[in-house]
């Protein structure tokens, strides 16, 4: 088939589904210098640490689990062909390693016939994409647009901080729940600069000739302007940014069919709410579950301890990182009637059954430490749809 999906909703005919394979703690050296090998080695030492096997074989379970619940549904599934992430990689200015290729929707924009390949503002991201390219090949003679965003340089900071320092932040009712949710942490904020072209994909809710991006931590207005510049006059890229300070948008808007939109109300108000919703019908949910405790004592016990001691090494690590409790959120349409979401969230199954919809329950133990939801480790590549406006 051909590459073609226009939106979050209509009949889900194909699909891929990331992977957990050779998951490793991220090593980045912010610097072109060459690092230390005794530095190296202590660092190698310490992030084998950081994912215990039964932790890795949880999380291809769940996502071998996720396909086949997909596939049951007569869904073509696609899985990425991982390299090697263990090994470093370099360029002028710096010097990393990669994470794992389970979040495939973070990268790439689908957009009718179009794969919109974007640039991260994570240096340990810069070659992730690649294990996507044979499946891209595989939809090659069929034909598509296959666009890669301009690599950055990131030869400097490219995000600062939210707030000159701590002490002066107020904590939101957002931040209160988020606390509640996760057994006492805070989230950390930063923005990005706009220095270079950096953002994700999963920034952007797609609804037919209408696009809405989140400038976040994770997006800035320069990639916005060129997003709009790339897929020309016959869309409309609608920004946003008060809705959310974090990153993705996938746990704060999540359009269910046309006229109907999920929003995450302790981000979204009647008063920030996108002027583009205005005609539709607003499910307002916040709800979730807890972080799950198996999840935090790992970060307390094992992620946490590793990446200070990592970063007293010189080195930038995802070890700290954790999803918002909101990731729990993000679950994946079939069609306008249909969607898979994650067991856990009972609450919001509810709701969506009240609502009218079938859900289809999975299991995903790790989706706090690993980032992202079933949204996030999922990306639709063709769906029955068509190029249609939503809004006029």
């Amino acid at each position: 088939m051909r590459i073609n999906s226009h939106n979050e909703w209509d009949k889900l005919l194909e699909v891929i589904v990331g992977s957990a394979e050779g998951t490793k703690a991220v090593l980045t050296w912010p610097r072109p210098d060459p690092v230390p090998e005794d530095i190296a080695r202590q660092a190698a030492a310490l992030a084998s640490q950081a994912h215990p096997q039964w932790f890795l074989d949880e999380i291809d379970e769940d996502l071998d689990t996720l396909a086949t619940t997909i596939a049951k549904f007569g869904v073509k599934v696609h899985r990425p062909k991982v390299h090697d992430i263990s090994r470093t990689y370099s360029t002028p200015f710096w010097q990393s390693t990669g994470n794992n290729s389970y979040n495939v929707r973070d990268l790439h924009l689908v957009v009718g016939n179009t794969v919109i390949e974007s640039p991260s503002y994570l240096r340990s991201r810069y070659f992730e994409p690649m294990a996507l390219y044979d499946i891209w090949y595989e939809y090659f003679d069929a034909g598509f647009r296959w666009i890669c965003g301009p690599k950055p340089r990131l030869d400097r900071e490219v995000s600062v901080a939210y707030y000159r320092n701590e002490e002066e932040r107020k904590l939101t009712p957002e931040d209160l729940r988020f606390m509640e949710l996760t057994g006492g942490r805070v989230e950390k904020l930063h923005k990005l600069t706009e220095d270079e072209i950096v953002f994700e994909a999963a920034n952007t809710a797609r609804m037919g000739r209408d696009l809405l991006y989140l400038v976040s931590s994770s997006g800035n207005h320069k990639s916005a302007k060129w997003l709009e510049s790339v897929l020309g006059d016959e869309y409309r890229v609608h920004t946003t940014e008060d809705i959310y300070r974090s990153s993705h948008i996938d746990s704060t808007v999540l359009c269910l069919r046309p006229g109907l939109v999920l929003l995450n109300s302790k981000r979204v108000t009647e008063k920030n709410c996108p002027k583009l919703f205005d005609k539709w019908d607003k499910i307002y949910f916040d709800d979730v579950a807890p972080t799950s405790q198996p999840e935090l004592e790992l970060q307390r016990d094992v992620r946490d301890p590793l990446a200070k001691q990592l970063e007293a090494l010189g080195f930038w690590t995802n070890l700290n990182d954790m999803s918002s409790p909101w990731v729990g959120m993000n679950f994946l349409s079939l069609d306008p009637s249909t969607v898979v979401c994650d067991e856990r969230q009972e609450n919001l199954m509810r709701l969506l059954e009240q609502r009218g919809f079938t859900v289809v329950p999975v299991r995903m133990r790790h989706i706090y430490t690993q980032g992202g939801g079933i949204h996030c480790a999922t990306l639709d590549t063709v769906r029955d749809s068509k190029l249609e406006s939503y809004f006029d």
